[in-house]
């Protein structure tokens, strides 16, 4: 009996290595990440699918009735090309025994740059709600990467997804892409595919290969210095540490957490009564860092208690958490996210209501941004919570300096998130940024040059398009005419748009904010780029794509007299043009009077007799300008000299 349960036992064991053995020989390739289900590959073109696998290991592509075979080499790396196919699906594709399902054919876009490339469509609902939630369309499909940075060219990326326009997925797809690939649909009725690669806050150094910027020594030293064994890890832990004591300090140190500032009926006679938008975060030298508390009691009318409703408060520096009736609805850890907060039915009661915010700031001013949306809103009224607010501090701390930011080292984006694409094939490039490098202006076009040259060599094109979202208007406007880093970063996009083939730029002047430097109008962004990709990268001359570009202009007199592009000097009518500014030899710029004439613009001030350059919304924020052409598309910044 023994000896037959011995047989058994070396019998299974056998059976176990020989499927073990079975298994192993057949072990399953590994695609990339944008290799997967939902994918869009870019029509007429031929395509490439790769991977890994066991050195040696035979792998067979089927796809759309043709078979393609390969062998892994000794690192078990893989790719096969497949023949350019027209636009259409949705088709599988096997590859050994993994099948990847609903493949469209059709054009693919890449998208990056910083954080205005990737906000968000629930960040632009209070613009544009009705259209997107009356939209939907499968044959767009989206793919946002995740955030990573590596100091090493990486073969793949973090895992994602591609997701079609469907109302289940549209909430966290990037604005941008989405609305321009909605217009370019209507124009081409094919699939379109959106890569999208941005990272908020990121320099454009981050983006280009290393072996690009040899130019740039200082940037090299600095990542070299990061590259360090344990170097990355070290500092981390530090900061990690230092925000965890601060904090904890913070906490134990607030006076409104030990003595419950938020309860309703707290007793707020001796708070200080201020003006919401008012300096109250200052204490008359100096910015106050630290805990401030700000509370608000309003009436609230019978028909409204009980009532589910939204609580906005705009944007607030830096972050904050809120309570209505001492109970919390919801926190903000940064300055720029809307503040939307959803009250649950019976929070509210008729009569008094109080609502408390806990703000906390680590550097600059704490403070509520103007010009943005304050009130309690129900299904059919609004309360305002605009004007007064009691206001105390509850723990007053030093300033908290910045972390190392090490995603905005030189190249480690591009190894990141750039080098793992190298085997995809896109119809053109999309790039919005600059914000972060506003201020070095200097060195922007060396860099955007390398940029486009490293990517250029990656994907083996040297005719990949590249559109550049030139910066949209921001900050406070100035009385007088003034120079800035936005208004010199815009100039040297617009001569990069000049200078590199095959490349153009979008103009956005007009569709900024000046409170927000994440402006919610990406639709008009979206349509601008469409023309543009139908004129550069579809080859449509026919198609208006730009304002009016400046050319020339000569001096007559006192009044200089600025000759347009032709066929781009079609100037919408205005009774009197606006953003002018002009300037004598003592190069002092004043603003100036306009007028559209014989197809050119005149320009003057009748106290500079001698005049000698002039500019066009030339500031960080211009202001109102209104120098577009019978298509509605603006002239992008410019100066004469």
């Amino acid at each position: 009996m023994e000896d037959r349960k011995a047989f058994f036992r070396i019998l299974s064991l056998a059976v176990i290595f020989i499927l073990s053995f079975s298994l192993a020989g057949e072990a399953k390739v590994k695609l990339p990440v944008l290799v997967s289900d939902g994918m869009v590959l870019q029509r007429e073109q031929p395509i490439k699918v790769w991977g890994w696998a066991d050195a040696g290991e035979a792998i067979e592509v089927k796809f759309l009735k043709k078979k393609y075979q390969t062998v892994a080499d000794a690192n078990g790396n893989w790719m096969v090309e497949l023949k350019p196919a027209k636009a259409g699906g949705p088709y599988t594709m096997n590859i050994n025994d993994v099948e990847l399902k609903d493949i469209l054919i059709g054009d693919v876009f890449l998208f990056s740059g910083q954080s205005n490339m990737e906000t968000t469509i629930e960040r632009v609902m209070d613009m544009f709600a009705d259209d997107i939630r009356s939209y939907e369309n499968p044959n767009i499909r989206h793919i946002k990467l995740q955030h990573d940075y590596n100091f090493k060219p990486q073969r793949d990326v973090k895992p994602a997804a591609w997701r079609p326009v469907t109302q289940e997925y549209v909430m966290p797809m990037t604005a941008v892409p989405y609305f321009f690939a909605r217009f370019l649909y209507e124009e081409k009725k094919i699939p379109i595919g959106l890569v999208n690669t941005a990272v908020g806050g990121s320099p454009i150094e981050a983006w280009v290969n290393e072996d690009y910027l040899t130019g740039f020594p200082q940037y090299l030293i600095d990542k070299k210095i990061c590259e360090a064994d344990g170097y990355v890890e070290a500092v981390q832990k530090l900061q990690n540490m230092r925000g965890r004591l601060y904090n904890e300090a913070l906490n134990a140190n607030d006076a409104g957490l030990k003595e419950n500032w938020k309860n309703p009926v707290l007793d707020d006679s001796n708070w200080t009564i201020t003006d919401m938008f008012a300096n109250w975060a200052s204490d008359g030298y100096s910015n106050v860092n630290g805990s401030h508390w700000l509370r608000k009691n309003i009436d609230l009318p019978k028909r409204l208690a009980g009532q589910k409703a939204v609580l906005r408060l705009g944007c607030i520096i830096d972050a904050d958490s809120v309570f209505v009736n001492g109970v919390f609805v919801g926190n903000t850890t940064y300055q720029y996210p809307p503040r939307i907060y959803t009250l649950p039915a019976n929070l509210l009661k008729e009569g008094k209501n109080n609502i408390t915010i806990r703000l906390f700031c680590s550097g600059g001013r704490a403070r509520f941004v103007e010009d943005k949306p304050y009130k309690i809103v129900f299904d059919q009224e609004e309360i305002s919570l605009l004007g007064n607010w009691k206001h105390r501090v509850g723990c007053r701390m030093f300033g908290l300096p910045g972390g190392v930011g090490f995603s905005g080292k030189a190249a480690v984006l591009y190894n990141a998130l750039i080098a793992p694409l190298q085997n995809m094939t896109f119809k053109g490039a999309f790039w919005y940024q600059g914000e972060s490098n506003a201020g070095r202006s200097y060195e922007y076009y060396d860099m955007f040059t390398a940029l486009a040259s490293s990517w250029r060599d990656l994907f083996d094109r040297q005719d990949l398009p590249f559109i550049i979202l030139q910066l949209p208007n921001h900050m406070q406007q100035r009385n007088e005419p003034s120079d800035g880093g936005w208004a010199q970063l815009r100039e040297v996009q617009k001569q990069l748009a000049q200078d590199i083939p095959h490349a153009a730029m979008t103009v956005n002047i007009d569709l900024g904010e000046w409170n927000d430097i994440h402006p919610l109008n990406k639709k008009d962004v979206g349509y601008r780029m469409m023309l543009q990709a139908e004129k550069l990268m579809y080859g449509n001359n026919k198609v208006i794509a730009d304002g009016p570009v400046y050319e020339s202009y000569e001096i007559t007199g006192n009044k200089v007299i600025l000759t347009f592009k032709e066929g781009t000097n079609d100037f919408k009518p205005v009774d009197e043009l606006k953003g002018f500014a002009i300037a004598g030899k003592d190069g002092r710029y004043q603003w100036a009077k306009a007028r559209i004439e014989n197809g050119k613009v005149v320009v003057w001030n009748d106290r500079i007799a001698h005049p000698d350059k002039v500019r066009y919304a030339w500031a960080d924020n211009p202001g109102e300008v209104n120098l577009y052409n019978q298509s509605g598309l603006p002239a992008a910044p410019f100066q004469t000299k």
